[in-house]
């Protein structure tokens, strides 16, 4: 488990899917399918992140009877949380846990998207790290 305090949050986060806030809730869902992952991250045109769209949003929207031709921007979780890329995996995972969300978006200094984390990228790496012990 030491060996996770080493870890850097760019050491572990993957490459983000992006979209525009102009994009379509139907656009937005099936790139989520079609990528087989749980978020996108909604991004200004100069990659400054404004938002996360998650299945949780996803499952609001249909509960809400929601236009699915609505702009993701209309809808997307604003202000999320995010990470510093140089930020240590445990600040990460301590964010995720205390937040209650699953998928941190990864930043450099002026908050353009640089990555993601994923509680399932975290488990990943757990199950690498103890079946190393």
């Amino acid at each position: 488990m030491s060996a996770v305090l080493g870890l850097r949050v760019s050491d572990v986060m993957k490459k983000p899917v992006t979209v525009s806030p102009n994009s379509s809730i139907i656009e937005v869902a099936k790139i989520m399918y079609n990528n087989k992952i749980g978020s996108v991250v909604v991004v200004s045109p100069d990659d400054k992140v404004i938002g996360i769209f998650t299945e949780r949003d996803l499952t609001r929207v249909v509960a809400e009877n929601s236009p699915l031709n609505k702009n993701v921007g209309d809808v997307m979780t604003r202000n999320p949380i995010l990470i510093k890329y140089t930020e240590g995996l445990s600040k990460a995972i301590s964010l995720m846990y205390e937040k209650n969300v699953r998928h941190l978006p990864v930043v450099d200094e002026e908050g353009r998207i640089k990555g993601i984390i994923s509680t399932r990228d975290l488990t990943g790496v757990l199950n690498k790290l103890t079946s190393l012990e």
